[in-house]
């Protein structure tokens, strides 16, 4: 059901520094229900793309694609400038579709902000559950979002959407009940303190 792999880049950053879970999936992958329980496990702060990105949705009216992208990438930039401001030794729990943006900014957001170790959960999802779940809850989506048009463009994305593999990742089954006590027990084993 789930499995672990060594990232390619896992020795880079080097230590001591800042800690961060990426939890990585395509939209409607379950990652934001994952870094949730995530974070009550373990008491992380959880950063979300979507949580700094909604507000601003329910303020501004009119928002199309190429201005949500603006403001996704401009909520990338904050979740990293948090990073950035937090104390040493501290531990990040960071839910966000990242291949929304070049594997090279990412890498340079942690290393600007200091991150020394990096953990990725990767939720994988077939096209069929990413579809009817996205469809599900269209209507309880912030205006702003993409529609039912994003669809067909999705179902894409889920055959070819890959981790970013720059540390240890845990491959999660989305199409079955999270076990968040063995996620815990693969990062407690992964995670230096």
């Amino acid at each position: 059901m789930s499995e672990s792999r060594e990232g390619v880049n896992a020795d880079t950053l080097g230590t001591p520094g800042k800690r961060v879970i990426l939890v990585n999936g395509i939209p409607a992958s379950g990652k934001s229900s994952l870094a949730v329980a995530l974070s009550a496990k373990t008491g992380w702060l959880p950063l979300s793309l979507d949580g700094i990105k909604n507000p601003f949705l329910q303020r501004i009216e009119g928002v199309d694609r190429a201005f949500n992208r603006k403001l996704g990438q401009a909520s990338y930039q904050v979740i990293w400038s948090i990073v950035a401001d937090a104390p040493q030794g501290s531990t990040f729990i960071v839910d966000a579709w990242f291949g929304f943006q070049p594997k090279e900014v990412l890498s340079d957001y942690l290393t600007q902000a200091g991150v020394t170790q990096i953990l990725e959960i990767w939720c994988q999802v077939s096209a069929e559950t990413a579809a009817a779940r996205y469809e599900a809850r269209l209507g309880e989506r912030v205006a702003g979002h993409l529609g039912a048009e994003y669809i067909p463009e999705l179902k894409i994305l889920a055959g070819k959407a890959q981790p970013m593999e720059l540390g240890p990742v845990y491959y999660s089954n989305q199409e079955f009940p999270v076990d968040i006590n063995a996620i815990k027990g693969w990062i407690d084993n992964n995670l230096t303190r």
